[in-house]
């Protein structure tokens, strides 16, 4: 069996341990990265929903920079949002500030229940440079 070839974003690999998964695993020319949420650095929620998407941007950006990507390498975006008909206009307010330009990614939206006290989480494929 192949090792994983695994991703950690810098300073945060001890979180990762903890919870026993990868940030992101290369394969095949693409970076699956693992949901990211707007923790803080002791892996506690950020209380402020708009912070909250912000940190959880911050945290996907990290992973895929220790990759050698960057956001417009992304093909495929899954947000996952706890109560999303209160909550979705607000996050899609922040959304903007890391998106980029058209074309954008694919993206599927799931509406959830429960998310370890977050309420808004985002897991990306991107393809490698």
């Amino acid at each position: 069996m192949a090792t994983r070839d695994v991703v950690f974003p810098e300073g945060r690999q001890d979180l990762y341990n903890r919870n026993r998964y990868s940030p992101a695993v290369r394969a095949n020319g693409f970076l699956f990265v693992s949901g990211q949420v707007g923790s803080r650095e002791d892996g506690s929620p950020e209380p402020d929903l708009k912070t909250q998407v912000r940190r959880a941007f911050e945290n996907l950006n990290a992973v895929l920079f220790a990759a050698g990507c960057a956001f417009e390498d992304v093909v495929d975006v899954t947000v996952f949002v706890v109560d999303p008909e209160s909550n979705l206009e607000t996050i899609w307010s922040v959304v903007p500030e890391f998106w980029g330009d058209a074309p954008y990614p694919a993206l599927t939206g799931v509406g959830v229940s429960w998310l370890s006290g977050f309420h808004f989480e985002i897991k990306v494929v991107a393809r490698l440079p």
